[in-house]
């Protein structure tokens, strides 16, 4: 009954809105299960995916800010690859550790929806977004969390979507 609970918590996804004056967004974490890889390296299942929730959501909230004020943004994550491999310490005691490779690179797949005030869609899309050469893009802000690779790849891929035109912007 635990595991059955702590799947709808987790399924029922994190609401995160950004500050007045800005876009609204929800991103809902479905089946985190059935994610490809979000394995912690040393600490809890539970509050690594916790964590790992509520600093992508800011990710995807801190873009909200860069809509209009009247839209309402929800996105809906199906899987999650974070970069790297969990892999076992192969001692007495010892914690697993997540090895950094450029041949696991990050991926994530999610629905969304953009509507207006008046409920009107704006942009809808099912997305596959992934960094192959996350490695040996810019340099990382190692001030920016935990999970820098996936974060720099969900804002590349909202950058492109506003240079497109695919989002309003304000």
């Amino acid at each position: 009954m635990k595991k059955v609970l702590l799947t709808l918590v987790f399924a029922g996804g994190y609401v995160l809105s950004s500050l007045a004056g800005a876009g609204e967004v929800k991103v809902t974490w479905q089946d985190p299960d059935k994610y490809t890889d979000i394995r912690p390296g040393n600490e809890s299942r539970d509050s690594f995916r916790a964590q790992v929730f509520e600093e992508l959501g800011k990710v995807f909230t801190e873009l909200g800010k860069k809509l209009p004020d009247d839209v309402q943004w929800n996105v809906t994550v199906t899987d999650l690859d974070l970069a790297g491999e969990v892999r076992p310490m192969m001692r007495p005691g010892g914690n697993d550790i997540r090895v950094i490779k450029d041949i696991y690179w990050p991926r994530m797949s999610f629905n969304y929806t953009m509507t207006n005030a008046k409920g009107e869609s704006i942009a809808e899309g099912k997305e596959d977004i992934s960094d192959m050469s996350f490695m040996m893009n810019r340099s990382i802000n190692t001030g920016n969390g935990n999970f820098q690779y996936e974060s720099r790849m969900i804002e590349d891929w909202f950058q492109k979507q506003l240079k497109s035109s695919k989002f309003p912007s304000k």
